[in-house]
């Protein structure tokens, strides 16, 4: 609750978006346009680990150990690819509803299908290691979130990140207009996008399988010399976001704020889902105030529903995991 009112909180910092009303910026220009999404999602999760990681020195300094390995296929059983069928489902889901809402991103997507899987998961303690529930989950739903994001952007011309404004620009280049009649006036070439969309797949599975050996070789660079670098693409992601410097110095100041949330037990995911909840106001301001359009609206109430199971599935696990130690003392 501490850190989902944080979140709300540094999601008033700026202009407000409906009547554009200053707000906590005390009197700093740069915190006119508040804080970036991506800028948050860096500091606290990124950033804070490698703070966390550089306090370790004596661990630091340690040569990597190379261990030998035996690549067969694309690195993962028919059996694993079976057991892991449910959270592929799951975690794809959510990427497809996190990329039809505008500008949440993969980043949070891949945050949710983690967050999600661990909580179903019988062994959530392994969570952090390198287990393959957390890695499926997050890169299933980073991936499905190109699909759910397409939705906006083709039907409303609406992007919901970077890469689709990009591709906005592009259609506009070229004289397709996204909108509602976008099939009518422009048919034939929104329905090549669906063909292109599946050749891409086809030829990231083949660039994946050839350079799985390349890409598993990154795990064999000592660590003093790979955070500084992954510090660097932190720093220069930042920047590109908004082409501003202030945002890298956000990104250290959400670092530090992370390792604070770490020292008092404090999760940093709240905090993310509460700043993207602090965008409550625009939807009252579209339903005239009216909180029962929450529960009217179809794909509003079944992420509502979606929520609510969640949340009593993790109490259940709870409870279960409560009454297990009294059974075995019986």
């Amino acid at each position: 609750l501490i850190a989902g009112l944080f979140g709300i909180a540094l999601s008033m910092v700026g202009m407000a978006p409906i009547d554009a009303l200053t707000r906590f910026t005390f009197g700093q220009y740069q915190l006119l346009s508040g804080f970036d999404i991506v800028v948050i999602l860096i500091g606290v999760f990124a950033v804070t680990d490698i703070i966390k990681a550089g306090f370790d020195r004596k661990h630091l300094a340690d040569k990597m150990s190379k261990t030998s390995y035996e690549l067969k296929g694309f690195g993962i059983s028919l059996k694993e690819f079976k057991e892991q069928f449910v959270n592929m489902i799951r975690s794809a889901l959510i990427g497809i509803g996190i990329g039809i809402l505008p500008g949440i991103g993969g980043s949070t997507s891949g945050l949710l299908a983690y967050t999600a899987e661990k909580n179903s998961s019988k062994h959530p303690e392994k969570f952090g290691t390198g287990i393959i529930d957390g890695i499926i989950a997050s890169e299933t739903s980073n991936n499905a979130v190109i699909g759910g994001s397409l939705i906006p952007l083709l039907t409303m011309g609406i992007p919901g990140n970077t890469v689709t404004a990009i591709f906005l620009g592009g259609l506009t280049i070229h004289g397709i207009s996204p909108g509602p009649l976008i099939f009518q006036k422009s048919g034939k070439f929104v329905y090549g996008i669906f063909p292109a969309l599946i050749v891409a797949n086809i030829f990231m599975l083949i660039f994946e399988r050839a350079g799985l050996r390349i890409f598993v070789k990154l795990l064999d660079i000592p660590k003093h010399l790979l955070l500084p670098i992954i510090m660097v693409c932190c720093v220069v992601g930042a920047y590109s976001s908004n082409s501003r410097i202030y945002d890298v110095w956000c990104v250290l100041g959400f670092g530090l704020l992370g390792i604070l949330f770490k020292k008092l037990k404090i999760p940093t995911t709240p905090l993310i889902i509460g700043f993207i909840l602090g965008n409550l106001r625009r939807a009252l301001q579209a339903s005239a105030g009216n909180w029962s359009v929450f529960v009217t609206r179809p794909i509003s109430l079944a992420f509502l529903l979606i929520a609510a199971f969640s949340v009593l599935m993790t109490f259940r696990k709870q409870m279960k995991q409560k009454a297990a130690p009294v059974e075995e003392e019986e």
